[in-house]
């Protein structure tokens, strides 16, 4: 079992993510390539001591980009995942 402070790398704080936790509770965090729905839910159930109710993850892949010397290099890949939090929940960002 990984532990809930390997699985959670940050959460997203992007115009899009402030709307869907203000109109639908959902949060965006970014996690760990080896993290899993499950993974995912009890960390933030431990972390911030809310009740999950579903949890949707998102792969990201890296894309191309080129580098000084001309050569074509990627960028890495990322995971996200999208977590609904039961009616009345909230997460406190600050």
């Amino acid at each position: 079992m990984i532990s809930a402070d390997k699985v959670i790398k940050n959460m997203r704080l992007t115009e899009k993510a402030s709307k869907l936790s203000s109109n639908y509770g959902q949060y965006t965090f970014e996690v760990f390539q080896a993290a899993t729905k499950y993974t995912v839910r009890e960390a933030v159930e431990q972390t911030f001591k809310v009740t999950v109710t579903r949890v949707n993850i998102i792969n990201r892949k890296g894309k191309p980009k080129r580098s000084r010397a001309g050569r074509p290099i990627t960028t890495s890949d990322s995971k996200r995942a999208i977590v609904t939090l039961k009616k009345g929940d909230k997460i406190e960002l600050i």
